[in-house]
């Protein structure tokens, strides 16, 4: 009964990547690999049942040519990494003094600031975005503050800036990167920063020497949780960042329910998703290979 048990746990993780992330992806590649067509769903089917042969020699790369040839998709794979690393580096300086207070908190009100970290998932995703509209807007609550307290003497033009969406994106997903990090800075042994301090140590120095190190899982974690979805975000770049604003996020949705180009805007996903996951596996790899040296 254990090794039933036993291999059951194992089994389950790779069922739900099998059904909700290998069976999907393929689905997604078949249709990279068809072509437009006036119909419901709007593309031609490959791989069908009947003529899987004929249909297998038929098959064609065009749409992803197609990508190469056009500078939109480019740029929006460009401007979609610049702006999710940028959103990324930003949440991991707020995320990391946030992570560090809690870890250092007494025990008795840890609780109560984790829970504050994660009460904004409380309130849906879409509405914590429309109220930033509220408070980045010409005549919103922050420039009515700050033209009340004569900081600035006009308005300041927020909304629909890259200003506006870097501020969307690490409101949304700080909680993503404190977590990670408070895990790892809460198990760290204080000590090590006792013992160096004891040695002469300044404390800026047994930061970066000490505890920064040994928090790095935690920040690498952080920044993934963070990175990868603000790569492919739409709705924070639609709303806040208005309609000049590209990321790849956008152009999907355009080739989707615009175009109708269901093979171009799948071809466009599936680069994405390889962008995405193949540094992550590279990663994991040298990390496995670093710990294997190690011991």
């Amino acid at each position: 009964m254990n090794a039933i048990t036993s291999r059951l746990v194992i089994i389950v993780p790779y069922l739900w990547l099998l059904f909700f992330f290998l069976i999907p992806f393929a689905i997604v590649f078949k249709i990279s690999l068809s072509q437009t067509a006036i119909a419901m769903p709007p593309y031609t089917p490959v791989f069908g049942v009947d003529g899987f042969f004929d249909a297998l020699s038929q098959l064609n790369f065009d749409n992803y040519v197609w990508l190469t040839e056009d500078a939109l998709y480019f740029n929006a794979y460009v401007s979609s990494v610049i702006i999710a690393a940028i959103s990324t580096f930003l949440a991991l300086l707020i995320a990391y003094p946030i992570a560090y207070g809690m870890a250092r908190a007494p025990t008795t009100i840890r609780p109560t600031l984790l829970m504050l970290v994660i009460l904004p998932f409380w309130t849906s995703f879409l509405i914590r975005v429309y109220a930033w509209i509220g408070i980045l807007k010409p005549e919103g609550l922050l420039n009515q503050v700050l033209l009340a307290t004569g900081i600035i003497d006009e308005p300041l033009i927020i909304l629909n800036t890259h200003i506006a969406i870097f501020i969307g994106i690490v409101y949304s997903y700080l909680p993503f990167m404190v977590l990670p990090l408070y895990s790892s800075l809460e198990k760290m042994d204080y000590s090590l920063i006792e013992a160096a301090q004891d040695l002469g140590c300044p404390p800026i120095s047994a930061f970066w020497k000490i505890t920064f190190p040994l928090s790095l899982p935690g920040v690498v974690a952080g920044c993934m949780l963070v990175f990868i979805p603000a790569v492919g975000e739409f709705v924070i770049p639609d709303l806040l960042g208005g309609s000049e604003t590209l990321m790849i996020g956008k152009t999907l949705w355009n080739e989707f329910f615009n175009n109708r180009d269901w093979p171009v805007s799948s071809a466009v996903a599936v680069i994405l998703l390889l962008l995405l996951i193949v540094p992550i596996m590279i990663f994991q790899s040298a990390q496995a290979r670093a710990q294997e040296q190690g011991r």
